[in-house]
C-alpha cells in the first residue's frame, strides 16, 4: 500500500458520500410524489397506468404486493427466454447469431431478471442488437427496479403505524424506472460516450491489422475433408491472417443501465475490462461511482422517510466502514505480489518504472488501486460488473471479493437488495441485544417479535444454504468437477466464488470454471431464482407484519441504534454470521491456496 493507493480510494469514498446526499432527497421525493418531475410526469405516468388496467390510487397489503412482484418477474424470465430462443428469426441480428440452447437461454432469462447477469457465453458472438436492448437491457431496468421498490415497501413499513398496506407494486415500479433510472442512464451514457465508449448499430468491422499473423491450417480437397499424407497425418498450409474482426453495437446505453441498476452483465466477453466499455481511468471512476450512488443514497431515504436521518447515516455509516476495510485490504494484498517470488529475489515493489504487486490479470490503463476498488465496489455491490480478471488475484485478494458476496452483499449491496438485507441484520442485530438484556427488542419504534424473526432467519439462511448445497453437489458430482481447469483448492474457489456470485446475484465469476453446460445453468438458475425471490417475499412479509403495528416511544430501556455502538453492532452481526457460516468452506479453499502460495507451493 502506498500514498498514491490510499489517495485514490479516499477521494473515491468522500465523492460517493457527498453525492449520496442529493441523490437521497431525489428519490425519496420520486417515491411519495413530491418531486417536480413526477407531476411534469403525470400524464405519461396516467396514460400507462390506463393501459395496464391499474388503479394508482389503490394501495397493496403485503401479499398483493409479493404477488405482483414475483409474477411480473415470471412474466420477464419468460418474454426473454422466448426471445433468446427465437433470436435466429428475429431482425436487429447483423451478425446472423441463432437460438440460444434450452438450458443456456433459461439460465440468462433467469439470470438477467434476477438482477444476477451471470453470463455463461461470449456476448459478442452469442446476442444479437435486438436481443441486448429489447431483452437483456430492459431487464436490467426492470430487474433494478424490482430492487428499489422491495426496499421502499420495507420502509414504509417501518415508518408507517397500525397500517395494512405498504404501496401499490405497480406505481412504485413505474416512477422508480421513469424518473431515476431512466434519466440518470441517459446522463451516465452520454458521458461514457464522451470518453470512448460506443454507441451504433453497425455490423462488426473487418479491420486491417498492423502486421501480418501466419498460423498452420489443415489442408482442405475439393469437398472441404482434411487432407492426409503417404503416412496418414494431416497436411497443414500456411494461413496469413491480414483482418481483425472488430465487434460493434450499442454499448453505451446498456452499460450505463448495467452499472446504476448493479445489474453487471457486459456487451462483450471482457465485460468492464474491454476498452469499448470502459476506454479510461475517468470511465473507470464513473462506473465504480454509478454501482454504488443508489445504494449508498437508499440508506438516507431510509432516515428521511422514517423521520430520523441518524438512523440512515448509521447504516451508511456501517457501509462506508466494512467497504473501506475491503478496499484497502483488497489493494493491500495485491499490491504486496507473491511472497514466492520475492524469495526469489525479484522486486515486486512500485517505483517510477513499474506498478508493482500483483500486476497479472489487471488493466494497465487503471493499475492496481482501481482495479481494487472495482473488485471490491462490484461484489459489494451486487454487481458482477469486471475491470480485471479475479481469477488471477492473490488467495487473500481473491477472499475479499468472495467473502462480501457470502455475507450477504449488504455493504452498500445491489440497488434496494443491499439496503433491506442491511435492515435485516439491523433487526438481527437489536433482537441478539434484546437477548442479552432481557427485553423485547425494537428497531426504530418497531417491536420486533416471533414472526419477524422467523422472516429474518429465512432471508439470513436461505442463500447459505443455496451457495453451500449448490458448491457440494458440484463438487461429489462428475458433471460439476469436469468444469474444473485448475486443480486443488484453487479449483474448489471457483465452485464455491460461482455459487456464491449465483445465489447472491452478483454474476461475478472467478472465470476459471467452465460453467456453460447443462448442469451448470440449470443448477445455477434455481440458485439465482431462489436467491432473489426466496429473500424478497420474506423482506415484503416482514414489511406488512411492521406496517400493521402501533410506534412506540423510546424509554430509558431503548437501544440507541443511531450511534457509533450500534454501527459496531451492526457490522459485528453481519461477520459473525458470515463467519459461522463460510468459514470451514473458505478454509479450504482460499485459506489452504494462501498457506501453499506462503509456501512457495
Amino acid at each position: 500500500m502506498n500514498s498514491n493507493n490510499v489517495l485514490q480510494a479516499s477521494l473515491f469514498i468522500v465523492v460517493l458520500l457527498a453525492a449520496a446526499v442529493p441523490m437521497a432527497r431525489y428519490l425519496g421525493a420520486v417515491m411519495d410524489g413530491s418531486s417536480r418531475v413526477v407531476r411534469w410526469g403525470g400524464p405519461l405516468e396516467r396514460l400507462l397506468y390506463r393501459i395496464a388496467g391499474v388503479d394508482p390510487s389503490t394501495e397493496m397489503g403485503w401479499k398483493h404486493y409479493a404477488i405482483a412482484t414475483v409474477a411480473f418477474n415470471v412474466l420477464g424470465v419468460a418474454f426473454l427466454y422466448v426471445l433468446l430462443r427465437a433470436q435466429g428469426w428475429l431482425p436487429g441480428n447483423p451478425q446472423q447469431f441463432g437460438a440460444m440452447s434450452v438450458d443456456s437461454a433459461f439460465n440468462t432469462a433467469v439470470s438477467f431478471v434476477s438482477n444476477t447477469n451471470w453470463q455463461d457465453y461470449s456476448p459478442e458472438q452469442t446476442v444479437g442488437y435486438l436481443t441486448q436492448m429489447l431483452g437483456l437491457t430492459v431487464q436490467n431496468f426492470l430487474s433494478a427496479a424490482t430492487g428499489i421498490v422491495v426496499v421502499i415497501a420495507l420502509i414504509r413499513g417501518f415508518a408507517r403505524h397500525t397500517a395494512q398496506t405498504i404501496g401499490n407494486f405497480w406505481v412504485d415500479i413505474t416512477r422508480v424506472t421513469l424518473y431515476v433510472l431512466l434519466p440518470m442512464s441517459m446522463i451516465v451514457a452520454a458521458v461514457l460516450m464522451s470518453q470512448g465508449v460506443i454507441q451504433n448499430f453497425k455490423a462488426y468491422q473487418d479491420v486491417p491489422t498492423l502486421q501480418t499473423t501466419t498460423y498452420a491450417a489443415p489442408k482442405l480437397d475439393a469437398q472441404g475433408n482434411p487432407v492426409k499424407d503417404a503416412k496418414g497425418n494431416p497436411v497443414t498450409v500456411d494461413t496469413p491472417v491480414k483482418t481483425q474482426t472488430i465487434a460493434m453495437g450499442p454499448v453505451a446505453s446498456q452499460e450505463a443501465i448495467k452499472l446504476l441498476g448493479t445489474n453487471g452483465g457486459g456487451f462483450f466477453n471482457g465485460n468492464s475490462a474491454h476498452p469499448f466499455e470502459n476506454p479510461t481511468p475517468f470511465s473507470n471512476f464513473l462506473e465504480i461511482f454509478s454501482m454504488l450512488l443508489i445504494p449508498a443514497a437508499l440508506a438516507l431515504v431510509f432516515g428521511r422517510v422514517i423521520g430520523d436521518r441518524k438512523q440512515g447515516v448509521a447504516v451508511l455509516a456501517a457501509m462506508t466502514i466494512g467497504f473501506g476495510v475491503c478496499v484497502f485490504g483488497e489493494i493491500g494484498a495485491e499490491q504486496g505480489g507473491n511472497p514466492a517470488l520475492t524469495a526469489l529475489h525479484i522486486d515486486q515493489s512500485a517505483n517510477a518504472l513499474q506498478s508493482g504487486g500483483n500486476a497479472e490479470g489487471k488493466e494497465t490503463r487503471f493499475g492496481i488501486a482501481q482495479s481494487g476498488i472495482f473488485t471490491v465496489a462490484t461484489t459489494a455491490a451486487s454487481c458482477g460488473a469486471v475491470a480485471n480478471t479475479h481469477d488471477s488475484l492473490t488467495p487473500i485478494g481473491g477472499l475479499y471479493p468472495m467473502l462480501l458476496m457470502q455475507l450477504g452483499e449488504v455493504i452498500f449491496g445491489g440497488v434496494g437488495s443491499g439496503m433491506y438485507g442491511m435492515l435485516v441484520f439491523a433487526m438481527l442485530a437489536v433482537f441478539v441485544a434484546g437477548l442479552m438484556i432481557g427485553r423485547t427488542p425494537e428497531y426504530v419504534g418497531k417491536k420486533i417479535e416471533a414472526y419477524e424473526m422467523k422472516m429474518v432467519s429465512i432471508v439470513v439462511l436461505l442463500t447459505p444454504l443455496l451457495v453451500l448445497v449448490g458448491t457440494s453437489i458440484a463438487v461429489l458430482s462428475s458433471a460439476g468437477r469436469a468444469g474444473i481447469f485448475n486443480p486443488g483448492p484453487h479449483g474448489f474457489s471457483e465452485i464455491l466464488y460461482a455459487f456464491s456470485s449465483a445465489s447472491n446475484n452478483n454474476g461475478s465469476a472467478f472465470a476459471g470454471l467452465s460453467v456453460n453446460t447443462p448442469f451448470y445453468n440449470w443448477l445455477t438458475a434455481i440458485a439465482m431464482w431462489f436467491g432473489r425471490f426466496g429473500t424478497i417475499v420474506p423482506v415484503l412479509a416482514i414489511a406488512g407484519s411492521l406496517a400493521a403495528k402501533k410506534r412506540i416511544g423510546v424509554t430509558g430501556g431503548t437501544l440507541p441504534t443511531h450511534g457509533p455502538l450500534f454501527v459496531v453492532l451492526l457490522l459485528g452481526t453481519v461477520l459473525l454470521v458470515g463467519a459461522l457460516t463460510y468459514v470451514p468452506a473458505l478454509a479450504l479453499g482460499p485459506g489452504v491456496e494462501h498457506l501453499m502460495m506462503m509456501g512457495a507451493h
